[in-house]
């Protein structure tokens, strides 16, 4: 896609946004805002609950557009403090949400199966879970504030956002293996409805994860530049 396409507006109607893409639910809960919104437009709807609407616009084209890229303008305009609120909302929905869905629909999947087979998918599962706690606590107590510190101006060492898009991963690749065996190792003792919840539960999860990595990569990590440009310029 071209950088300066904007595929949604704040012109447009928010209930048209959700029509379009009802995924975008996920965006409007963790940025806080509310359904029931009428015929109200992004615009006055961002506006009524304080929400930046250039960059819930940003979030919104990201979330839905595969190889969304936005400009430099909108980079440079876009609120980011908007995108670590929903970032950092994201993060709690994971793991409060996301995973404790997970985690019910697979005991239930493997209740059937050898006490091995069992211990042995539980454990990939909490490994797995710990894995992703400990990347959202780094975000969470390392580079988020790190972000904020340079918005307000503050000095930060020999810190950057260079240095964490090095070592940042993407922490959906592993849901891939238990896709796997959901799909081809289960014995046939277990449920084919709850095998098929799980996959829908895995596939959701694997990919709100992985456009969770792109919004970090492709939209903080470059405000985070921008931010530390012109405080180098003053």
């Amino acid at each position: 896609m071209k950088n300066d396409i904007m595929i949604f507006s704040p012109e447009m109607k928010m209930s048209d946004l959700v029509e379009i893409d009802y995924r975008l639910l996920n965006v409007l809960s963790r940025i806080g805002i509310s359904t029931g919104f009428g015929e109200k437009t992004v615009g006055q709807v961002c506006r009524e609950s304080g929400v930046d609407a250039r960059a819930f616009l940003l979030i919104c084209n990201m979330y839905s557009y595969s190889g969304y890229v936005p400009s430099d303008e909108i980079l440079d305009t876009a609120d980011p403090r908007t995108v670590l609120e929903y970032l950092h909302n994201s993060h709690s929905f994971y793991m409060e949400d996301g995973f404790r869905t997970l985690e019910k629909t697979i005991n239930e999947l493997v209740s059937p199966c050898a006490d091995h087979q069992k211990k042995s998918i539980l454990n990939f599962l909490y490994e797995y879970r710990m894995e992703v706690e400990k990347h959202f606590e780094y975000e969470e107590t390392v580079f988020f504030p790190y972000v904020r510190a340079v918005m307000d101006g503050a000095s930060e060492g020999d810190y950057s956002a260079a240095k964490f898009e090095e070592n940042h991963s993407n922490i959906e690749e592993k849901l891939n293996d238990l896709k796997n065996i959901v799909m081809k190792y289960l014995p046939q003792i277990c449920s084919p409805r709850l095998a098929n919840k799980a996959l829908y539960a895995l596939f959701a999860l694997s990919e709100d994860l992985e456009k969770h990595t792109c919004m970090e990569n492709h939209v903080l990590v470059p405000m985070a530049n921008r931010l530390e440009a012109k405080k180098e310029a003053r």
